[in-house]
């Protein structure tokens, strides 16, 4: 399990967000998206702990809690969903037409 932590300050550093997650538990890793164009912290993150009690403590003692000036979300983290759709790209999008000519259909 992991444990999604939002509305961090873009100032938040691994070993802060550490620091906070050790009073409930073992902190075995912590993750900090960064934009890939300024490779700035996005706001939020995922701490994984050593066990599941751990993790439900932390969870429920700093859900709303506020650090570094912020009101903090933290529940269990969402598996990451299958990027498919209008905006995942690849696959066949349907029809039948031949946009690459080869001297087929009607133009």
């Amino acid at each position: 399990m992991s444990i999604y932590v939002g509305n961090l300050s873009y100032e938040v550093t691994q070993d802060g967000l550490s620091e906070i997650f050790k009073e409930y538990g073992t902190v075995k890793r912590v993750q900090l998206p960064t934009d890939r164009e300024t490779g700035k912290v996005r706001g939020f993150g995922f701490v994984e702990m050593d066990s599941d009690a751990e993790e439900e403590k932390a969870i429920e003692a700093l859900d709303g809690a506020e650090w570094m000036g912020r009101d903090l979300k933290v529940n269990k983290a969402k598996p990451r969903e299958e990027r498919t759709g209008s905006f995942g790209g690849g696959g066949n999008r349907g029809g039948g037409g031949n946009f690459g000519g080869g001297g087929r259909g009607r133009y």
